[in-house]
């Protein structure tokens, strides 16, 4: 059945319709009186932190969890008791948060499939036909046999997704489907959606914690704290918040933010720029009044350029007064003489690591300076983590060589141990324990000579922005600040080298904001080299520095600004577009042969190398399927464009041998 039947059959009534939905956790409020309504065939977004209240109300929505006040009802039925649940979960796939958590590790994928069909009672004759689309769909074909527990985050969520789907539901609730996978994974996500929407005319309510996934729903929420700030088309909940955006290049960069954050509270370094939101004013008034703020400096470029909806989302929390988070400090008075910025902090040649006859990392080099915040980025399985192990001493090299602070990592763990800092994704801090406890109990394990313990807790507190809150259990502290105060444990004794795998995951804006901050501050004052591990492509821009690794190797090693001008020169513009039915005209232009087609929110992206011809062939194409063109602009590509490309050509090169 095509999809214009399906929507002629569809109810004239919302899918889902929420009013006044209220969820409590004994004595702690969940969620406090949201309303929500979601329209037949749209991807309806819910975007928050970690405890903004989204799984709860998905939970509820999918008839699997109870509340206490409001409406819930789902195809106009009232979802008021567990008969009631009953009678719309035929029609419903809920994959809930967590990689694999709805999998069993020791089925095969096939296996999981076949369990999943089996529960949702599909028929055998339509099994074969589903499984072998679901299979295509998710790139899983080849690894139909292959045990869950031995796939990777990206392909778990994908099998969790064909599962999710095996009895073809007409809605689909997603629970951050995409967090903690790669952007490769992300990406063949966000397209699998896309077809099921055009195909099957289906109805998602999806949730993330991923800011830059917003332009990807046609509408959604911004929840925090169990409230709704804002709904609506993502450009519409940006351009209604009230000011400007302006992006500067100056020298030197530090005076410039200590300058910018002491007259504006939302700036933040993102590489060389730096980029204030200015409340209240036109674009050519803030531009203005930034420069006024700049004027003895050496400014390169300044402009006001649209803001992203985190910016959106972070002006919001501050005009209502919703960030109650202490000030992050500044990077605090330096205690010693920071290293020269051009020496070698962290240098690998030819890293190599197997695991009996599989070759986890293959021949890596790369060097960071000091001052120099350096990204290393890949997909699942990479080798990333393995590369850290050898540098640090954990685990020794099959071949290769490498140095961190000045020390042979093969001959001097001692010495590599004392100059590094390390913070893990899941950094233990003693729970139990108050911040102050925390810090010292760390000083002492780092051997902080005790005629110098004061001096370096009192540093710990003023550089992690941890006044007012030394005397609170680390366990009872907010997400933001807990970080906050694991980064400050592991540089306690003052390293030379900080590595940081993953650290902000799960962490609001305005906490990932300031933690950034810091980091900012320690490289550019302190000259800290930091290596950063990160699944967040707008958080990899930070880095003055990128290596791209794909199946152990690195395949691309640039700043951000250089990948993104390759992949221009290599694979053209990046074009996105807008039509009066996107649907469609996303199907006519993939027939086309464009690359990289993608369907965001309501818009379309694709590359392009030459934009003036592609013009003329993308309206012809749709102008001959009775589609109307209403925009084309042309984008910087992200970091996430530049990642996909890379990784899929490897691919493509990969399966060609």
């Amino acid at each position: 059945m095509g999809q214009a039947a399906l929507v002629a059959e569809m109810p004239v009534y919302p899918v889902v319709e929420v009013r006044g939905f209220c969820k409590r956790y004994r004595n702690q409020v969940a969620v406090d009186s949201v309303d929500l309504s979601i329209q037949p065939g749209e991807i309806y977004g819910l975007i928050g932190p970690d405890g903004a209240g989204k799984s709860s109300l998905m939970k509820a929505i999918a008839g699997v969890l109870s509340f206490e006040g409001g409406k819930v009802q789902v195809f106009g039925i009232r979802i008021d008791s567990e008969a009631a649940a009953e009678r719309v979960k035929g029609r419903i796939g809920f994959m809930p948060q967590g990689l694999g958590l709805n999998l069993y590790a020791e089925l095969s994928v096939e296996e999981n499939i076949d369990f999943f069909a089996q529960l949702r009672e599909v028929p055998p004759g339509l099994l074969a036909q589903r499984k072998r689309q679901l299979l295509a769909m998710t790139r899983l074909e080849e690894f139909r046999d292959r045990p869950m527990k031995q796939l990777s985050g990206g392909m778990k969520q994908k099998l969790g997704l064909a599962c999710t789907l095996i009895h073809e539901p007409e809605l689909v609730i997603l629970d951050e489907p995409t967090t903690g996978v790669d952007p490769v994974s992300r990406r063949d996500f966000w397209a699998i959606l896309a077809e099921l929407l055009r195909e099957r005319g289906i109805t998602a309510l999806v949730s993330t914690a991923y800011m830059d996934e917003a332009t990807r729903f046609q509408r959604l929420s911004l929840m925090y704290e169990g409230r709704v700030l804002a709904a609506g088309e993502p450009d519409q909940i940006r351009q209604a918040v009230p000011g400007s955006l302006v992006e500067v290049t100056v020298e030197p960069q530090i005076e410039a933010l200590r300058r910018l954050k002491a007259k504006y509270p939302q700036v933040e370094a993102v590489g060389p720029v730096l980029r204030t939101f200015v409340d209240g004013v036109s674009s050519k008034a803030a531009r203005e009044q930034v420069a006024a703020s700049l004027d003895d400096l050496s400014v390169e470029a300044i402009q006001a350029v649209d803001s992203e909806l985190e910016d959106a989302f972070v002006a919001l929390l501050r005009q209502r007064k919703l960030a109650g988070q202490p000030a992050a400090g500044a990077a605090g008075t330096p205690l010693a003489e920071p290293p020269a910025s051009d020496e070698v902090a962290i240098k690998a040649r030819g890293l190599t690591r197997d695991f009996g006859i599989f070759r986890a990392v293959d021949q890596v080099s790369f060097r960071v300076i000091q001052g120099e915040i350096f990204g290393l980025l890949g997909a699942n399985g990479a080798g990333k983590t393995t590369v850290i192990k050898m540098l640090t001493g954990i685990l020794p090299p099959s071949a290769g060589q490498g140095q961190v602070a000045g020390a042979d990592m093969r001959r001097a763990r001692q010495a590599i141990k004392e100059h590094i800092g390390y913070m893990s994704q899941a950094f233990s801090l003693y729970q139990d324990m108050t911040v102050l406890e925390n810090i010292r109990l760390y000083a002492r394990i780092y051997a902080v000579p005790r005629s110098q313990l004061k001096q370096r807790i009192d540093w710990v507190v003023e550089m992690a922005g941890l006044q007012g809150v030394e005397d609170r259990l680390a366990g009872k502290l907010p997400m933001g600040i807990r970080q906050r105060l694991a980064l400050g444990c592991a540089l306690v004794h003052r390293p030379r080298v900080l590595f940081l795998d993953e650290p902000t995951s799960g962490v609001d804006p305005i906490g990932r904001r300031r933690f950034w901050d810091i980091l900012v501050q320690m490289a550019r004052v302190e000259q800290v080299a930091i290596l950063v591990t990160t699944h967040y492509m707008s958080e990899a821009e930070h880095c003055d520095h990128v290596a791209l690794m794909y199946a152990g190797r690195i395949i691309a090693d640039a700043s951000p600004v250089q990948m993104k001008q390759a992949l221009q020169q290599e694979a053209g513009q990046l074009l996105d577009i807008a039509t009066d039915r996107p649907l469609r005209a996303l199907k006519a232009l993939e027939q086309a042969g464009f690359a990289g087609v993608a369907l965001f929110g309501r818009r379309i992206h694709l590359l392009a190398k030459d934009p003036q011809q592609a013009r003329q062939q993308i309206e012809s194409r749709l102008t001959q399927q009775g589609i109307s063109l209403l925009d084309i602009t042309p984008r910087i590509p992200s970091l996430e464009d530049v990642f996909v490309y890379r990784v899929m050509a490897r691919e493509k090169e990969a399966r060609s041998q």
